[in-house]
Order: structure tokens, then C-alpha cells, then sequence
């Protein structure tokens, strides 16, 4: 019963004991409540109850009750870190009996084992086990060793044989009320479902699992470290350490299980290096490796010391000793049949390489990129930057970008099982490292035109193809109504200037259900094997446009110019002194939007010349007099594009990729598609272009006060010609696709925009930090404006800093005057900006805006 009705059962322990029970009984009583205090609660009364548990059963002279309390108490010290007491304990209890006791009892040792990182021993113990207890017909005990062979299989990467026995168990577990049990199957099931590279699946099932133990009131420590690792694979590096730490603290609070918070901190160690913070990382494997190696737990050492090395190596150690641990360390997890082993293997050769070990860097590469031809695909990925880095060593370009290539398709086609545009951008990370070593070949041996196909191949992905359209769930429309009540109530608080925690609790609350509805969507594109065409891209700008694409090379901006059938390549500056230059102008911008900072405008002036310098280098002097396309990398998306000197007169857009400018232009019209004029509340104008915008598109839907309520401004906007929309924006770099327009009934979101059929053909978004984005994975983009260009956007004019109300209404006024006139977004927002008068604030003001797209 304690792994159906855990608390019912502990409940009903207490009883008994209360009722002067014989020995027999008071042994099950004790051992129950051990169980409960093993599993969920303090260890130290875990070993009291099962240590008096297993003398009550040798009162009781019952030898089938001595060894089932044995196997308990086994367990339980090994959970302890007392190894030795704890195997012995289980070998004990395996002697005492025969038949189907000792098939119960070789079940716990070798769950045990496993725990240890025994894995072959464990699936000996489970393989004799297994046929007994289907023999006694004993279904919930068949049920656990099938469940945990499969778990073991995992952890061996045999996910085939892993899901055979998930199957098998599962039918077994139909059949019975074990509800913790059953939770346990179904957490088990997202780990066999990220081993297999499902990670929405994955999510899904260990979100269910949660729920499962929710209702059963347990901790859940082992589901941490396995969502841990699943956020982790997932680019949420930051949110798996959180995870990780928030159970370490719970543990550590009950006393609890010392082997579970090894494993915890392995996986905060792991998450804290790839989150970038490396002293985390190497804090947390330390203790985790001393905790491994007090507990005998080998094969878990072996992953702690390879997490440490890394983190060593990423806070800037590198030493031929450093070389010969982790090929040490490869070693060990090769003997072990851990998956991890090429991952060693590869750093080791990294390594190796730096030091200029050329012969030692070959062999351990040479390990490591077997993997590439099997497994899941991180493995393969792993093997193809193992075979890149052997290529470069040799010299050879054309083997570095083939390894590349395929390295490359191996991601994409995982990241198109991913139906969340958030974790498509995420997973882009994983091919940094094979996208940095082929720009740098294409560049060695193939020229301007081979970099930009390059640069083009891992740019903006998760722009490539829609966004998975939720399928009609009436649970994510619910939570995102609720959502939209809570946020409005809130905003209305905070202008009171009254408390609103619980609010605020319930918003987030609401957020992380409606993300992790998201997050559970599978992708449903293929993916077109489309490859970027440099020919293709070139007839489209003809003689007089001008694309340039900034690649980064070694930290420095390398400027393709194309147009005129040629792509040429120029050297600028430095992307670390581009990036604090452009915050220096956002800064300014922010001054100039008050009356009086007139001063602050020759110094915005002078920083927008060093901007031109670092960004645009001589190439600034070669871009013609026509229309420029920019495309710049992820980090550098808050430059107001139309400051710098050389692009100040003329007609300027900005494209997150070539690729996303070329679907761009090619986008057609709706025909005879409506134009939408939005104005929300709060607004220190009242939105006042939108009246004078409403006489000059006559028949324009005009959507304001109780209008401008979310469901029916999306069911306006969904195939609109031309939508403005004038209300407050907000940025949220903490979870951008909760960015947020304000509307009459709270905000409307990214997440709602994902849900359109086809979005506006053209959008004005006319107030403050509509252009904002958050920079993730390796060169991606996450916000309004780009969640828009994917799902039939071809045009978006946003803001990229605040800006002044004011202002802004002429810009727009002028800015549609030329739209009338038949002018691009680009063309229209350069008229309008010339429009305006001639100082520091209306300056200012159009210089914040940016034309996105090719309409």
C-alpha cells in the first residue's frame, strides 16, 4: 500500500502500532513507515524504523519477513551512502530465502545496483527475478522489475529493449490501483522518451508524473534530476539549475536521501556550465564527485569528474594534465557503456588540440566520432564535431564542412520534432561549435560567397518554418484567458498603488502552465531541405539593392556586402565593442525622449559614428545609393540601424536572416485583405493617430475602448492586409514569448499572435519596445517582431527603445501617407522621418523605429 496510497499507508502503519501488535505485524508497521521516511522524508528515522523492523521479524522467527525487511533496509543504506552495510544487508536477505521471496529480494539489490551505477550486475539480479515472479503471478512486482530492466536498459542506451519492457510493464500496471507506482512508470516514460530525442513528449509525460505525485503528496527528487536533464538538452540551462538547487534545498531540509543529492548536484553542475556560469559548475561537481566517491558509486564519478573537467576547461584551464584526466575519465565511462563516453572523448581531443598535441588530439577524436553513424541526436552531433575537429588538424576544408554539413541536418531535423518556437531557438546552441569551425573553413578556402552560405545555414533558424500551431485546446484557451484577467487586474493594482503578491503568484502560476502547454507541442513541419542560394538571392536585390549580412568570426565582424551579382567581404570591427556602443545609444535615446535632453544629441550623434566603424568598416563607403538590407547576428538586434552616418538618408530594412528577407519579398498580398487599426488603453496620446488613420483608410476595422479586447483583435488581424496598433509594449527578457501588447482586457501575447492562421501582411506597431528581442541558442531571436515574420508577416515597422507619445504621432501620420502613396514600410518610414521637425526629440524619435522584413 505504500506505493499505492503513500500517506494512507503511513496513516495506517501508525495504527498498528498503537494497538499492541505481535511482532509480526509491528515488523510490517515499521518497515511501512521506513519506507516512507526512505523514500519521502528523513533518513536517519528511515534506518530507525526498518534497523527495528528487521529485529521484530527475527522475533517473530519468520525468515520470508526477515529478508523482505533486509531488502528495505538495504536499499535504504545505500541511499545513505553506506554502501558496504547496505550490499551486505541485501545479500543477507537474498540468503535467507528462496523462490519467490528471493525473486523480491534480488528485485531491491538489484535496484540498488543501480542506484550505484551497477548496471550489468543490476540487470543479472532483474534477469533471474523477472521469471519467478511471473510465475507466481505476482503482477505488481513483475510490474517494478520490468520497469526498472527497462530504466537500467536507458542508462545503457538501449532504448529499444528499454521501450519493450516500458510496454510490457505498463499493461501490467493497468491492471492494479499502485498509484505511485504507476506515476513512477510514467516518469520513467519521459526519460525513455528523451533518450529517444522526443523532448516535447519527454516534457509532457514528466509534467504528467508530476501531477501523478501532486495527488499522492510525495517529493519528487528523481523526477528533478530527470526534467533537469530534459530542460537541459532543451537549451533551459538557466531553469534546470534553479530546478536543481530548489530540490537540494527541500532535501537537504528533510534529510533526506544523500545519493539523490549527489545526483542533484551533478545535474546543477551540469546546468550551471552550460547556463555559462563556470565557478557554479566546478563548486557544484566537486561536491558531487566527493559525495560519489564516499558512496562507491563509480560509474556516477566517472560523469561527475568529466562535468568538472568541463567546467575547468570553460573557466579558462587547459594543461596536459587536464588531457590526461579526461581521457581517463573517457575511459572509465567506456568500460561502463555509458553514452557519455564520446562527449569525453571529444573533449579530451579539444584539449589536446590546444596544446598543439596533434598525434594525442587524433586518437581521442578519433573515439569520439564514432558516434556519429548511431544514437541519439546529440551523440551523432558530438561524433560530427569530433570528425570537423579531426579535419581541421589535417588540413583538409572540404572535411571539416562535410562533417559540418552533416552535423548540421542531423540538428535540424531534431529541432523540427520541436513544435515550440522557443525550443527550435534554444536547441540551435548544440551547432554552435559545428557553425563557428565551417565559417572559418569556408572562409580559409572558399571566399565571400561560400562564408555567406555559411553564415545563412545557422542563422535565424527557428524562423525557417512556422511555429506548431496548438492543436484546439480548450485548457491553454482557458489558461490563457485567466492569464489575460490576472495580468489586467494586477496592472490595475499597481496604478493603485496596491499589493498585489497574490496576483502576481497566480499570473506566474498561469505562465508556467501556458509555456508548458507549449513546450508538449511536436513539430509538424518536415522541414524542406531547402538550402540557401546565393544566385537566387542576388537576381532578387539586382543592380540597386544592397544586403549586408554581419557574420562573426573569432569575436570579429566580418561585413558581407551583396548586390550587383557579387558578394565581397570586408574586415570591421569588434562584436564586445559593438555591443557596448549600441547599449550606449539606447541609453541616449532613452534621455532624448524627455524634453530638454537636447545636449545628449551630438553625443548619440558621435556614438552612431563609432557604431558605423565597428559594424560596418570599410564597406560603409561601397553600399550605393540605393535601398540597404541589414542583416545583422542575434546579439547585435537593439542598433537603431538608421543613426549610423551612412544609412541615415536612405532607405534601410532589417531582416533577422537573407533567407527570411528572400520569403519576405516573395510573400503576397491578401487579397483585398482588411486593414485593422487597434488603439489600446493607457496610452498618453489615447493613441491619437488612430482617428486621423480611420478617415484615411474608409472601411478600416477600427478596434478601441471595449473593442479592443484580445479574441476580437485576433480574429481581426488574422489575414489583414495592414494592421496598426497602438498600445503599451512589454519586453520580458526573462520569458520573452509573454512579450505583450496591452489591450482592453489585458495583454495580448506572443503565445496568442502563434495561434493565427496567417498574421498581417504588414504591421505598425507604434509604441515603446515592440522591437525587443531576446538573444538565445546560437544566432536566434525571440520576441514580437520575429515571431510575426514566420507566420505570413512580410513587413513589421516596431520600436526598439521608449520613445516620446507625442512624437510618435506625426511619425505615423507620415509614415501612412506614403504607405498610401504606394511606398514600402522602409521607403515610407524614410519620407516619414524627414518629415518631421528638424531637432532633438522628433530626431530621436524616428530614429528609434525600424522598418523589419521586405513589404
Amino acid at each position: 500500500m505504500v506505493f499505492a496510497a503513500p500517506n494512507d499507508a503511513l496513516a495506517r502503519a501508525e495504527g498498528v502500532l498503537d494497538a499492541d501488535p505481535s511482532p509480526l505485524h509491528a515488523s510490517v508497521a515499521h518497515q511501512v513507515i521506513g519506507i516512507w521516511q526512505r523514500d519521502w522524508g528523513d533518513m536517519r528515522i528511515a534506518l530507525h524504523h526498518l534497523r527495528r523492523a528487521r529485529d521484530l521479524a527475527a522475533r517473530a522467527e519468520s525468515a520470508e519477513r526477515e529478508a523482505d525487511v533486509l531488502a528495505a533496509l538495504g536499499v535504504a543504506l545505500v541511499h545513505a551512502g553506506r554502501t558496504q552495510q547496505g550490499l551486505a544487508a541485501l545479500e543477507r536477505g537474498v540468503e535467507r530465502v528462496s523462490g519467490h521471496p528471493r525473486a523480491r529480494v534480488l528485485f531491491r539489490r538489484a535496484y540498488a545496483r543501480w542506484v550505484l551505477g551497477h548496471h550489468r550486475e543490476a540487470l543479472e539480479d532483474v534477469r533471474r527475478a523477472v521469471p519467478v515472479l511471473r510465475q507466481a503471478d505476482d503482477v505488481i512486482w513483475t510490474a517494478r522489475a520490468l520497469t526498472l530492466r527497462a530504466t537500467v536498459h536507458l542508462a545503457l542506451g538501449a532504448v529499444d529493449r528499454a521501450d519493450a519492457d516500458f510496454t510490457a510493464a505498463e499493461a501490467l500496471w493497468d491492471t492494479t490501483g499502485q498509484e505511485h507506482d504507476k506515476a513512477d512508470a510514467v516518469e520513467s516514460r519521459g526519460l525513455a522518451a528523451f533518450r529517444s530525442g522526443d523532448i516535447p513528449a519527454a516534457l509532457r509525460l514528466l509534467d504528467e508524473a508530476e501531477e501523478r505525485y501532486a495527488k499522492l503528496g510525495t517529493p519528487t527528487f528523481m523526477l528533478s534530476i530527470r526534467r533537469c536533464e530534459v530542460l537541459m538538452a532543451a537549451g533551459l540551462a538557466p531553469e534546470a539549475l534553479a530546478e536543481a538547487d530548489a530540490a537540494i534545498a527541500v532535501l537537504d531540509g528533510i534529510g533526506g536521501q544523500s545519493t539523490r543529492k549527489a545526483e542533484l548536484l551533478l545535474a546543477a553542475a551540469t546546468a550551471a556550465r552550460l547556463a555559462g556560469d563556470a565557478h557554479t559548475a566546478i563548486a557544484r561537481a566537486d561536491m558531487a564527485v566527493r559525495l560519489f566517491t564516499g558512496q562507491r558509486r563509480p560509474w556516477w564519478e566517472a560523469h561527475a569528474r568529466l562535468v568538472l573537467i568541463e567546467a575547468r576547461v570553460a573557466a579558462g584551464r587547459s594543461s596536459g594534465r587536464l588531457v590526461a584526466d579526461t581521457a581517463a575519465v573517457a575511459e572509465r565511462l567506456a568500460s561502463f557503456g555509458a553514452p557519455a563516453a564520446p562527449e569525453a572523448s571529444l573533449l579530451a581531443g579539444r584539449i589536446a588540440l590546444g596544446l598543439g598535441w596533434r598525434a594525442d588530439a587524433e586518437r581521442h577524436l578519433a573515439l569520439a566520432a564514432r558516434s556519429r553513424r548511431s544514437g541519439p541526436p546529440l551523440a551523432r552531433m558530438t561524433g560530427w564535431a569530433a570528425q570537423a575537429l579531426r579535419a581541421r588538424a589535417a588540413g583538409s576544408g572540404r572535411g571539416v564542412l562535410e562533417a559540418c554539413r552533416r552535423g548540421l541536418d542531423v540538428l535540424d531535423a531534431h529541432r523540427m520534432t520541436l513544435g515550440a518556437s522557443e525550443l527550435r531557438a534554444r536547441a540551435s546552441a548544440q551547432g554552435a561549435e559545428l557553425a563557428a569551425l565551417a565559417q572559418e573553413a569556408s572562409l580559409e578556402t572558399g571566399g565571400p560567397r561560400r562564408l555567406l552560405v555559411w553564415s545563412e545555414r545557422w542563422r535565424a533558424t527557428a524562423l525557417s518554418a512556422p511555429p506548431t500551431r496548438p492543436p484546439a485546446d480548450p485548457q491553454l484557451q482557458s489558461d490563457l484567458t485567466a492569464f489575460r484577467e490576472i495580468a489586467a487586474r494586477a496592472e490595475s493594482a499597481r496604478m493603485d498603488a496596491r499589493p498585489i503578491p497574490a496576483l502576481e503568484r497566480e499570473q506566474r502560476r498561469l505562465e508556467r502552465e501556458i509555456r508548458a502547454r507549449t513546450l508538449h507541442m511536436r513539430g509538424d513541419a518536415p522541414g524542406d531541405g531547402h538550402r540557401f542560394d546565393p544566385g537566387r538571392l542576388l537576381d532578387r536585390l539586382g543592380d540597386d539593392v544592397r544586403l549586408v549580412e554581419l557574420a562573426v568570426l573569432d569575436g570579429r565582424v566580418q561585413v558581407l556586402l551583396c548586390g550587383q551579382g557579387r558578394v565581397r567581404r570586408f574586415e570591421a570591427g569588434l562584436l564586445a565593442e559593438a555591443e557596448v556602443e549600441a547599449e550606449h545609444v539606447q541609453a541616449g535615446l532613452r534621455r532624448l525622449a524627455h524634453p530638454g535632453a537636447e545636449a545628449r544629441l551630438p553625443v548619440v550623434e558621435a556614438a552612431g559614428r563609432r557604431l558605423e566603424e565597428l559594424l560596418l568598416g570599410p564597406a560603409a563607403a561601397q553600399l550605393g545609393d540605393g535601398p540597404v538590407v541589414v542583416v545583422p547576428p542575434a546579439r547585435l538586434h537593439r542598433v537603431p540601424w538608421a543613426l549610423l552616418p551612412s544609412l541615415r538618408e536612405r532607405v534601410v530594412s532589417v531582416s533577422p536572416s537573407a533567407t527570411s528577407w528572400l520569403r519576405a519579398r516573395e510573400t503576397e498580398p491578401p487579397r483585398r485583405g482588411r486593414h485593422v487599426l487597434v488603439r489600446g488603453p493607457g496610452l498618453a496620446t489615447g493613441g491619437a493617430e488612430v482617428p486621423h488613420l480611420a478617415v484615411r483608410y474608409g472601411g478600416a476595422v477600427v478596434l478601441e475602448h471595449a473593442d479592443a479586447r484580445v479574441p476580437r483583435v485576433l480574429e481581426e488581424l488574422d489575414g489583414a492586409e495592414l494592421a496598426h496598433i497602438a498600445a503599451h509594449g512589454a519586453f520580458r527578457a526573462d520569458s520573452p514569448l509573454f512579450s505583450s501588447l496591452r489591450m482592453a482586457d489585458g495583454p495580448i501575447v506572443v503565445h496568442d499572435f502563434e495561434r493565427l492562421d496567417r498574421s498581417p501582411y504588414r504591421i505598425i506597431l507604434s509604441c515603446c519596445d515592440t522591437a525587443r528581442f531576446a538573444s538565445v541558442g546560437a544566432d536566434e531571436l525571440l520576441g514580437l517582431v520575429t515571431a510575426l515574420l514566420p507566420l505570413g508577416t512580410a513587413g513589421v515597422v516596431a520600436c526598439s527603445a521608449p520613445v516620446n507619445d507625442a512624437a510618435v504621432v506625426p511619425l505615423m501620420l507620415a509614415l501612412h501617407k506614403g504607405l498610401g502613396a504606394g511606398l514600402s514600410l522602409a521607403e515610407a518610414l524614410r519620407d516619414a522621418r524627414a518629415a518631421l521637425p528638424d531637432d532633438a526629440l522628433h530626431r530621436a524619435t524616428g530614429w528609434a523605429f525600424t522598418a523589419f522584413g521586405a513589404a
